[in-house]
């Protein structure tokens, strides 16, 4: 493992429902610095909508989520939204950039209005993330003017232009054309060499294989099998693992 032992993020017992419909049921995970843990699972199993409880745009019903330390759900929900904006970064399945705005001020926004940094500290350093993620000659381009792999970098550079101390990726290629993919996850790769603290959303089981330090099985708002990529990978223990994983691994 990459990861420090330090706990970053802990959830504990989280419940969250739109309805009567329970979404998640009792989420108990703990992430340490520096790890990479991709979240599997089929549609529905609620992998976003725990992404979404830990950056708080679907603040849970029950139970606790401490970043850092710091618990950031209850009534302390203000000022942990101020708290996680700050240290969480998350890139969307639809890359939500602005339409109106270049890939050199889609990435400079958060800094300068949220962060309140100055343009000459900001700029220079969003150009410098640009260039990271293999975008350098795109700064000037406006979304319509870049393919789904484009656009998915520039969302990354953006978020990483907040310098998160976690990122949250969400499904963030099954928006794209499958050789396109590869541009995107070799970013996240890069990011996950350099220590990045992740939790990855996804179907990419070669990723989930080759990236991750532990792999989380959730289905029916709960996390059924977590451990080592080749544990659980390669031989799962609950049988709603096993067939999940014999559909995708034999597509």
């Amino acid at each position: 493992m990459t990861a420090t032992g330090e706990s970053v993020l802990r959830i504990e017992n989280v419940h969250k429902r739109f309805g009567s419909l329970k979404v998640l049921q009792g989420v108990d995970l703990t992430i340490n610095r520096g790890e990479v843990v991709c979240v599997l699972g089929p549609s529905g199993s609620g992998k976003s909508t725990l992404l979404r409880c830990i950056n708080l745009l679907e603040p849970p019903e029950e139970g606790r989520i401490l970043l850092e330390d710091k618990e950031i759900t209850g009534k302390a929900n203000q000022d942990g939204i101020d708290f996680v904006r700050r240290r969480v970064g998350m890139v969307f399945q639809q890359f939500n950039l602005f339409p109106h705005m270049c890939a050199l001020d889609n990435v400079t926004v958060g800094p300068l209005k949220v962060l309140d940094k100055p343009k000459s500290e900001v700029e220079p350093k969003a150009r410098a993330l640009l260039d990271r993620v293999g975008m350098s000659a795109k700064v000037d381009e406006y979304p319509d003017r870049l393919s789904g792999g484009q656009q998915q970098r520039v969302a990354i550079a953006r978020a990483l232009a907040m310098d998160p101390h976690v990122m949250l990726f969400d499904e963030v290629t099954s928006a794209l054309d499958p050789e396109l993919v590869k541009e995107v996850l070799d970013v996240m790769r890069e990011l996950a060499s350099e220590g990045m603290t992740m939790i990855v959303v996804t179907h990419e089981m070669g990723f989930a294989r080759d990236v991750s330090d532990r792999v989380v099985f959730m289905d029916g708002g709960k996390v059924l099998e977590e451990g080592p990529p080749a544990e659980v990978l390669g031989n799962p223990q609950q049988p709603r693992t096993q067939k999940f994983l014999g559909l995708v691994l034999d597509h």
